[in-house]
């Protein structure tokens, strides 16, 4: 297992399993991580909100591009339905923070756009911009890859809340690595870190969580996906950032945890290595 590309084939019962180390292995690797053997690193220069007017309009022609696409494959490929999205009105008139689970790298970059009643901008690895065939696109659509140095680092909070002030809906996937299908939920390898955003904003965070049942449509291999949606929660005025980072982290935890458990049926099997396979 190692390429994007085998969510886009049925693929054989005995293909479908992945032994791991630890929960923060990473499955799915683009083909100049395999290349290198190294962590791929956003390029110096990276600009991460453009002012060009050109820019911004070929931006917002491909996102509205983008969220036709994107409801046409939820739909008829990824077989999505989606519960609670109501739950966004009571956000109205504020930006907020969205955090799910990560388990399929083509619906966790499509789904969000039509899921969310706004726009979106997504936290995401550097990698994901050299995904084949929607990878060059992604900074034109949102995509706020992480920065490399203390300076790109900088630039990339900035950019995150200066679109969070323009009441837009932030996109973060805690859990870091995409496994694929997967039902249950992993510790955030970050663990709190992520939920800096809606605090220093004072913002809601809703949880987006990703189930999958045993295809209703004959001849169908793939599983059905429901996308469970759950919040607001708030932070509280009376705790500090520290303790509101740790609250809102453990609220989402627990949040997408419940909602994990509507999968019924597991695609994937994930197992642990023993001593011996190590």
């Amino acid at each position: 297992m190692a390429k994007a590309e085998l969510f886009q084939k049925d693929l054989p019962e005995e293909e479908r399993i992945f032994y791991y180390d630890s929960l923060e292995d990473d499955p799915i690797q683009t083909e100049e991580q395999e290349k290198t053997h190294n962590k791929v690193e956003l390029a110096n220069g990276y600009v991460f909100i453009h002012k060009n007017p050109f820019v911004k309009l070929y931006s917002a022609i491909l996102y509205r591009g983008f969220k036709l696409f994107a409801r046409f494959y939820a739909r008829f490929y990824l077989h999505m339905k989606v519960e609670n999205r109501k739950l966004f009105k009571k956000a109205k008139g504020t930006g907020y923070v969205i955090y799910a689970n990560h388990t399929n790298p083509f619906h966790d970059a499509f789904s969000p756009a039509i899921v969310a009643d706004r726009h979106i901008y997504t936290i995401c690895s550097p990698a994901n911009l050299h995904v084949p065939g929607v990878g060059k696109f992604l900074p034109y659509l949102g995509a706020l890859p992480l920065g490399k140095d203390k300076e790109q680092k900088a630039e990339m909070n900035a950019a995150v809340d200066k679109r969070l002030q323009q009441k837009n809906c932030l996109v973060i996937y805690p859990e870091a690595h995409v496994w694929p299908f997967y039902t249950k939920i992993r510790k955030f390898p970050a663990g709190d870190r992520s939920f800096k955003y809606p605090v220093r904003n004072n913002l809601p965070i809703f949880t987006m969580t990703t189930t999958y049942q045993k295809a209703k449509k004959k001849g169908q291999a793939r599983p059905d996906m429901t996308v469970y949606i759950d919040g607001p929660f708030y932070p509280d005025p009376k705790l500090t950032d520290d303790e509101n980072r740790a609250k809102l982290a453990k609220e989402a935890y627990e949040s997408m945890v419940k909602y994990s458990k509507k999968s019924n049926y597991e695609y994937f099997q994930y197992r642990q290595k023993s001593n011996s396979q190590k």
